[in-house]
Order: structure tokens, then C-alpha cells, then sequence
């Protein structure tokens, strides 16, 4: 069984890595028309009504008691908190450098793991974050000296926070079915985030440009519905610290998709860079993996 649950997981990992990375090109589009937490909250209001209709025909039970807790605080800290501040970044960041910033995630997520008691230290778990953090760097050649605004980098950073914990907390938690617990999550996050919305006088308006439309329809479908109930399957077989290398691979197609679609600069650092994030992510969440199994 151990190896087809790998094989599940590794699939589910590729294809969450693909939709994930043109998540950020697609807020950016949403940023446009809309303001972000309203974006954010018609984003992820939809898809958890998306999920509940899933979860009706599949006939799956909603949680209770603690398992029903833990998935409201795992909407919040996976949904709500890091896209509330990662809608407010990429105001202001190509979605190629703020999927950069995020892939600080696997390292914040290893940390906080040892700090919690979930997980050992391994050498080659931060070797390996270090070497693909370095990837993302050379591929999007993103410079220290940039002019962003220190609300905008504290506001990406705590993104990573967020979804770092997310990741820690959620093996911690009673079991439930990844499309309940998303359900569940992002209904939850949607009431924060229409509750943030209002609380900053956003304009509550419906888009007017396809664009949006289809950025929307994306977001929802594609970037929240099988995204992240795919990334939950992943952190269910491979634990948050290993499941969190996702935020590493993202920004090679993030970076694509970006140069294509929202022009944002692409150059051969690309070619350089992407052996090294993979390199990364084999020696830190594959090969210590298998070592240990």
C-alpha cells in the first residue's frame, strides 16, 4: 500500500504544483477590478459552495466537535490570514516575486514542525530548502535593492507564516476528508475575509471585464477547489514540511505563466535556476524520504 500511496501523493503534488502557479497571475488579474479582500471573499466564498455541493453529492458528514474546531482554524490560517495579506501584496508584486517570497514556506514550515515537536531536525531537509530557495532566486533574479514597500514584503512574509502553521497544524488535528475539511475552511475564511472587506470600505461590485470573469472562474475552480484539496492530500501522506516544497516548484510557473500573460520579464535565468529548485526539492522532501522509509 505504501508505495501507491506514494505514487497518489507524488501525483497530487504535480498536479497542485500546476494549478498553483497560475493562482498568483490570476489575483493579480482579480486586483485589477476588484478590491483584494472582496476579491479574496468572492473567491473563496464560491468555492466553498462549490465544495459543499461536492460534499453533498458524495454524501460525505460534516465534522463535530473538535474535528469540526480544527477545520475552522485551519480555513483560517490556510485561507483567510495568508490571502487577505497575499491579495495585498500582489497589488503591488509580480505574481513571479511573490510566489518567490513564498517559497520560503517549506523552511518556516521545517522550523516550526522542530519548534512544536512534530518533526526532527534533518540536515538534509534544510540543505535541501536552502539549495531550492536559492533556485527561485536565480530564476526570478528578484533583487534586494527592489523598491517594495516594507507593509507590502511584512505582509508577504506573514502569508508564509500563516500557511507555514496551516501545514504544522493540520497532522495535529482529527482526520477528515480533504474536501470537508475545505469545505469547511473556506467557508470559514469567507465570513473573515466579507468581515475584513467591509471593515476596510471596500467597493462590494461585481467584475465588469472578462478578464476577471475568467480569472475568477480559475481562481475558484481550478486555484481553490482541486488545488487545495490535492495540497491536503499531500500533506496527509507526507506530513507539512515535506508537503510545503510545493511553495518551492510553484514560481517556476508562476514565472511563466506571469512572462506570458502579465508581462513580467523572463530571461535565461530560468535555465539556471530550475535544476536548482529541483535538486532542491528531491535532496530535502524525495530523497530523505526514501532514506528513512
Amino acid at each position: 500500500m505504501q508505495p501507491i500511496r506514494d505514487r497518489a501523493a507524488l501525483a497530487a503534488f504535480a498536479g497542485a504544483t500546476l494549478l498553483a502557479g497560475c493562482n498568483a497571475v490570476g489575483i493579480r488579474f482579480s486586483n485589477r477590478e476588484l478590491d483584494p479582500l472582496w476579491g479574496a471573499a468572492v473567491r473563496f466564498g464560491a468555492a466553498a459552495l462549490l465544495l459543499f455541493a461536492v460534499l453533498a453529492v458524495m454524501r460525505l458528514r460534516l465534522p463535530r466537535g473538535k474535528a469540526l474546531a480544527g477545520a475552522v482554524v485551519f480555513g483560517v490560517l490556510n485561507f483567510g490570514v495568508p490571502f487577505s495579506l497575499a491579495y495585498y501584496a500582489l497589488v503591488y508584486l509580480h505574481a513571479g516575486l511573490g510566489q518567490t517570497l513564498l517559497a520560503l514556506v517549506p523552511l518556516a514550515t521545517l522550523l516550526l514542525a522542530v519548534a512544536q515537536g512534530q518533526e526532527h531536525f534533518h540536515t538534509a531537509a534544510l540543505l535541501g530548502t536552502l539549495i531550492a530557495v536559492a533556485g527561485v532566486a536565480v530564476v526570478s533574479q528578484a533583487p534586494l535593492r527592489a523598491d517594495v514597500p516594507l507593509p507590502v514584503l511584512l505582509a508577504a512574509l506573514g502569508a508564509v507564516l500563516s500557511f507555514a502553521e496551516a501545514a504544522v497544524l493540520v497532522k495535529r488535528l482529527p482526520e477528515v476528508h480533504p474536501v470537508t475539511m475545505n469545505a469547511v475552511g473556506m467557508g470559514a475564511a469567507a465570513v473573515l475575509l466579507f468581515a475584513g472587506s467591509f471593515a476596510a470600505g471596500d467597493r462590494w461590485v461585481l467584475p465588469e471585464l472578462a478578464d476577471t470573469w475568467w480569472a475568477l472562474a480559475y481562481l475558484v475552480v481550478a486555484g481553490s477547489v482541486l488545488t487545495f484539496v490535492l495540497y491536503l492530500m499531500v500533506i496527509q501522506r507526507w506530513g507539512g514540511p515535506r508537503a510545503a516544497y510545493l511553495f518551492v516548484v510553484v514560481p517556476v510557473v508562476a514565472i511563466v505563466v506571469s512572462a506570458w500573460l502579465d508581462d513580467e520579464p523572463l530571461t535565461v535565468s530560468l535555465l539556471v535556476g530550475t535544476p536548482l529548485i529541483l535538486v532542491g526539492v528531491y535532496v530535502g522532501a524525495l530523497r530523505g524520504r526514501r532514506a528513512r522509509a
